[in-house]
């Protein structure tokens, strides 16, 4: 069906279908693609009931009876099961002389915009605490290496000079803790950067550390070149992939998945945007705890024995390249998700 209008269509959020009278499908939108995880092409003139599950019919019906009265109907909060994942969707039927016109929004995407935009809130809110609360610490942390420094200079008794030294080191330590809890000193470099070659240096580093891992490689060849610092996703990344490596330490069957994919028509926070690479890092570790999971991005949370600052400052750095990161989890299926936008003006 050529439509004078698709490519506006194309360029809404709404999942736009067209559908013939006997519910054949004749149009879907890219939006509507992206939805339904199908090509319009491969999908023309096939049933529109294909596209999804649901338990009672309601939608079947609801299209017939515009059909027959010719009135556009609104059906709130329908539950549909999508390529086996379930959704909760609003749509709007309008007819046509010979067609009808179905406005689909996925709600499931708002909750998840709303829960990101709250996360993101309060992280914010967090790290601002911590930095401030790190300055705070840094300065006397200084008075004291320095005093330590001097008094070890003053003592003459080694035995003694070994307290001072403790002081010392303890004070570095602290120091490097710190300076971690504040981020990233640099802000980030902008340049054209190949995200498998990043994806690539963090396989290597793993795989070099942690032999008995198994690494596989699910790269999507079209993701184009994105505008980011190198050296600082390959922190943001091995950061994630080190914690589902550490989990996996005492497995036999340890693995890890890195896989890249493209995003069409995606919104990230307020601004919607054409193109967004997607990077999952998935492990088959035992998971992660519920009660710290809507938490874990936050500076100096741990479901382990760590200083809790790896996904703050990986989060932080992705937001810096204007994206986010995702997390989902049960056992043997952990997914952190990265989503970066491939064109995005960083001036």
């Amino acid at each position: 069906m050529e439509l004078p209008t698709k490519s506006i269509f194309d360029q809404l959020n709404t999942a736009v279908i067209v559908i013939d009278r006997v519910l054949n499908l004749q149009y879907l939108n890219v939006s509507a693609e992206m939805l339904f995880s199908v090509s319009r092409k491969r999908v023309y003139q096939t049933p529109f009931a294909q596209l999804y599950r649901e338990a009672d019919g309601q939608t079947l019906a609801i299209l017939n009876q515009a059909l027959e009265d010719g009135q556009p109907y609104t059906k709130r909060e329908a539950h549909w099961h999508i390529s086996g994942q379930p959704f909760t969707v609003d749509y709007t039927v309008t007819p046509m002389t010979a067609y009808l016109l179905i406005e689909i929004h996925a709600l499931n995407r708002l909750l998840v915009m709303a829960q990101e935009s709250d996360m993101l809130t309060q992280q914010t809110v967090s790290r601002n605490l911590v930095r401030s609360l790190a300055h705070e610490i840094k300065n006397p942390l200084g008075g004291i290496r320095g005093a330590a420094q001097l008094l070890d200079r003053e003592l003459k008794q080694s035995s003694l000079q070994e307290y001072t030294h403790v002081i010392i080191q303890e004070a570095d330590r602290l120091r490097n803790l710190v300076d971690r809890l504040i981020g990233p000193k640099q802000a980030p470099t902008f340049a054209p950067t190949n995200i498998h070659e990043v994806m690539e240096r963090v396989c290597s580093l793993i795989s070099a550390e942690h032999s008995h891992l198994t690494i596989v490689r699910d790269y999507d060849p079209s993701v184009p070149s994105l505008v980011g610092d190198q050296e600082q996703l390959i922190q943001a990344i091995l950061n994630i992939a080190q914690n589902a490596a550490d989990v996996l330490q005492e497995s036999v069957d340890g693995e890890i998945i890195f896989r890249s994919r493209i995003e069409r028509q995606f919104t990230l926070g307020a601004q919607r945007h054409r193109l967004v690479c997607r990077v999952d890092i998935i492990d088959n570790g035992s998971g992660i705890d519920e009660a710290i999971i809507d938490t874990i991005f936050y500076p100096l949370v741990s479901g382990r024995n760590g200083t809790g600052l790896g996904l703050s400052i990986a989060q932080t750095i992705i937001k810096q390249h204007h994206g986010i990161i995702q997390c989902t989890s049960e056992p043997n299926k952990t997914v952190f998700s990265i989503f970066i936008p491939i064109e995005v003006n960083h001036e």
